[in-house]
């Protein structure tokens, strides 16, 4: 099992930008897809962004399509997340995910490796 831990959060105001990393212990995330996942109050888990093992392959919410980039530093066991233009309704906890399968990383209970999340909160 793979822990993660997530850092970068903060209060920014809308328009600004924050990057999310991800750091991983136990095992290499060279072995897995990672995700990005977030969750406002009241509202269930949403997928975000999904990255291959290799960076070969990205993929992006509709909602932070141009806005959002994820990438990853296999030698560094990271993952990041850059968030640009930010908008209040992006205001949530960020969760970093880990799946064998880049194909399951869309849903959240396809998800068995998580982060404990690190809030984001954009003021208007």
């Amino acid at each position: 099992q793979v822990q993660l831990v997530e850092s970068g959060g903060g209060l920014v105001q809308a328009g600004g930008s924050l990057r999310l990393s991800c750091a991983g212990s136990g095992r290499t995330l060279s072995d897995y897809a990672m995700g990005w996942f977030r969750q406002a109050p009241g509202k269930e888990r949403e997928f975000v962004a999904r990255i291959t093992w290799n960076s070969a392959y990205t993929g992006y919410a509709d909602p932070v399509k141009g806005r959002f980039s994820i990438s990853r530093d296999n030698a560094k066991n990271t993952v990041y997340l850059q968030m640009n233009s930010l908008k209040p309704e992006d205001t949530a906890v960020y969760y970093c995910a880990a799946a064998r399968s880049y194909g399951n990383m869309i849903r959240a209970g396809n998800v068995n490796n998580w982060g404990q999340g690190t809030q984001v909160t954009v003021s208007s």
